[in-house]
């Protein structure tokens, strides 16, 4: 028999995702298939500690999305980059094993936007997911639709401000962009941050909200229409899963319709379109993946217009895993399982850094 793959789990950190992360990695976690992998648990906590988790009992709450949390009563580590990727007890130094590979399940700041990628990179393990430049581009919604832009993809009108920046005022932004206007932490997921404003009274607080979660905040345009996404897999050849819809029963798509409230969004799976529209969907999230230089998966959020118009809302490089999302759904639609989708991106990964091997780096 062969000998396992030793996959190690990293999830958790300090961003304002963590909470989301913890209910991604258990699902990871629990969908392994154990013939083939032997799983490692790294969570990080919010204070940015390593923590190897006991495996029986790695997560406190684990059934309660509001309540869910790391355990703490573990061991401090440190991930060690000598031949590969070793994990290291901080209290005795001891090794506590190598890891083949990594799947970063991480969401947002310090986990999605390239930082923990680059880490791995320099510890010369393989790791699941979008490489440095694609993860860092796809986090930056400013940068993101930049780059969309100059690629000649559709997109909503926009702006950024910086805390640094004179802020616009709210008629200024009104003017540009219409109301409701919706304002976010340029580098933040999950609908962490984000406010959909009416009034001017709703303005200032809306502002300061976003800033909370970062020292840049983008203003978008309200668009009306439906919500798709599209999954997306793959390295230089990448294919797209089929369409779903995300209906929401909240205001927008909030961080509770997403992750606590399980009614509080119907995802339609694959979702009811003529086949020119799901393939004009499919066509243009693989244009995306491919703007943003990115690896391994992602997932793209469109907007369908009554006119039939479809725009590029936002990429998400590290999608949600959790018992409600929509990545890992979308490809259990169109003929993956959950299990069969975890082999592949671990495939992918060492595939990719297989590659990237034969590529010289000194003269």
């Amino acid at each position: 028999m062969a000998e396992k793959i030793r996959v190690g789990i990293l999830f958790g950190g300090k961003s304002a995702e963590h909470e989301v992360s913890l209910q991604s990695a258990k699902n990871v976690y629990d969908a392994m298939d154990r013939k083939k992998y032997d799983p490692v648990l790294i969570g990080i906590d919010k204070n940015g500690r390593w923590l190897l988790n006991d495996e029986s009992r790695f997560l406190l709450d684990a059934e309660d999305p509001r309540r869910i949390r790391l355990n703490p009563s573990s061991e401090s580590v440190a991930l060690v980059p000598e031949s590969g990727g070793v994990i290291s007890a901080l209290s005795t130094g001891a090794r506590c094993g190598a890891i083949d590979v990594v799947f970063p399940i991480l969401h947002g700041p310090l986990g999605e936007d390239g930082a923990v990628q680059g880490l791995l990179k320099l510890a010369d393990i393989p790791f699941v997911g979008v490489g440095v430049l694609g993860s860092a581009a796809g986090m930056d919604k400013d940068v993101m639709k930049r780059l969309l832009s100059y690629a000649g993809l559709p997109i909503g009108k926009f702006c950024a401000v910086k805390r640094t920046d004179k802020i616009p005022d709210f008629g200024e932004i009104t003017a540009a962009l219409g109301l409701p206007v919706f304002i976010k932490p340029a580098n933040m997921g999950s609908s962490v941050g984000i406010s959909k404003v009416h009034t001017g009274k709703e303005y200032p607080a809306a502002v300061e909200e976003a800033f909370r979660y970062d020292t840049k905040i983008i203003f978008e345009e309200f668009i009306p229409a439906k919500e798709l996404e599209c999954a997306v897999l793959g390295n230089e050849d990448p294919r797209a899963s089929v369409v779903g819809e995300v209906k929401t029963t909240h205001d927008f798509y909030s961080y509770d319709a997403k992750y606590i409230d399980e009614k509080g969004a119907v995802l339609e799976i694959p979702a009811r379109l003529p086949p020119e529209i799901s393939q004009k969907v499919r066509s243009l999230a693989i244009r995306t993946f491919k703007a943003l230089e990115c690896e391994g998966l992602s997932r793209v959020d469109f907007f369908l217009k009554e006119n039939g118009e479809v725009l590029v809302n936002e990429i998400n490089t590290m999608p949600g895993f959790t018992r409600i999302s929509m990545y890992p759904k979308l490809w259990e639609a169109s003929g993956l399982s959950y299990t069969q989708l975890i082999d592949e991106l671990i495939e992918l990964a060492i595939k990719r850094y297989n590659f990237e091997k034969n590529i010289k780096t000194s003269i």
